[in-house]
């Protein structure tokens, strides 16, 4: 007999990497696993043009109404499905009224998230409106769900004060569509940033690096810096690559070697080392900022680099960009760290176990 799911997310299939990576990847597998998987979510590509800019209030007012208009349809039909699971919150306004219900209806509640949720971190564009996150939900949603899916540990310390129904499955990649591919070794290194216009501000933080490496080398360096928005840094010579699925594998085959800094803050810990987990899939050597799972990821010299301030920046920077052997070394172990650990062969069938495990105990 099929198994029943409904999926509750913010936005449509394809649109967020959090969606894609914690749950969109694993549907083929769970459908082979007698899964029978029903995917709503609150934000058309519509809304997401107006819902992310400043201003446009009464547009907004009537894109979170028709989402309630949307989970209030998910409420009435919840006791039809198995299980019900839950991606970060059912509506992007403070209350649980909605996973409250899913909770009493006759589905297994699971909740995922794989940010420090729990802090109040709101886009620039809807600063003005972070008064009706009410972030502290988070723990409301831990406390009354079946099963809890935590993204690392740190993630998984906050989830365990409000209930001991708490399992980590890691962000994860599917290593057989993230493949390298080589690159024509008389081409200049280059040194690569992925992201969106949410974390550009991490990017911006290295500047001062990469204009001293710019400096060092010259035209034996260039960069690449692949996110969702057009912006351009003249001290590099750089202009931003513009974030397409259908490129973003070739994109990023690009750069030589991938960088990831973070600032060590409450809302980084919480960060599940996404970034890193590419450029390491790709065999391309990651220099990540030590910071939450970063730490677990990467064993500093061995699968990677871990820089704490601009002195070790740019002296790990400069061993990889001076040696191609070390590149080539380090690559390979990156590569399969990730296939070992946090590959989607290595946890689908983690995920789909703890599921029907819910259902069975909950039946």
């Amino acid at each position: 007999m099929k198994k029943k799911l409904l999926y509750i997310a913010p936005h449509r299939p394809g649109r967020s990497p959090g969606q894609r990576f914690r749950f969109e990847q694993f549907m083929e597998y769970l459908e082979q696993r007698g899964f029978e998987i029903t995917y709503t979510y609150v934000l058309s590509q519509w809304d997401d043009r107006i819902f992310y800019q400043k201003g446009y209030y009464l547009l907004k007012l009537f894109i979170g109404f028709k989402g309630l208009i949307i989970r209030v349809r998910d409420w009435f039909r919840a006791s039809e499905y198995d299980v019900i699971l839950v991606y970060r919150e059912a509506h992007f306004i403070g209350s649980t009224f909605f996973e409250k219900r899913f909770a009493k209806s006759k589905a297994t509640l699971v909740f995922d998230f794989d940010d420090a949720i729990w802090l109040n971190d709101t886009s620039q564009g809807n600063s003005n409106l972070q008064w009706l996150k009410k972030p502290e939900k988070a723990g409301k949603i831990i406390a009354m769900a079946d099963l809890v899916i935590a993204g690392n540990q740190y993630l998984a310390d906050y989830a365990r004060l409000f209930s001991d129904k708490v399992l980590i499955i890691p962000t994860t990649i599917d290593t057989a569509y993230h493949q390298p591919l080589p690159k024509p070794s008389t081409a200049p290194i280059c040194i690569g940033w992925t992201g969106s216009s949410t974390t550009i501000k991490h990017f911006q933080e290295a500047l001062p690096i990469l204009i001293k490496l710019k400096e060092k080398y010259n035209s034996h360096v260039t960069f690449k810096v692949i996110v969702d928005v057009d912006m351009e840094w003249p001290d590099l010579g750089v202009k931003s690559t513009r974030w397409n699925a259908a490129t973003e594998i070739d994109e990023l085959n690009t750069i030589d070697i991938g960088i990831m800094p973070l600032p060590d803050d409450p809302w980084s810990k919480g960060k599940c080392g996404f970034k890193g987990i590419q450029y390491m899939a790709l065999e391309k050597p990651a220099v990540l900022s030590p910071v939450g799972v970063n730490l677990d990821i990467i064993t500093d010299g061995v699968n990677g680099f871990l820089a704490v301030d601009e002195t070790e920046w740019i002296d790990k920077l400069t061993q990889l960009i001076e040696s191609e052997e070390l590149r080539l070394k380090i690559g390979k172990a990156g590569r399969q760290t990730i296939v070992t650990g946090y590959s989607l062969d290595s946890q689908k069938k983690v995920l789909a176990d703890a599921l029907e495990k819910i259902i069975g105990s909950n039946s």
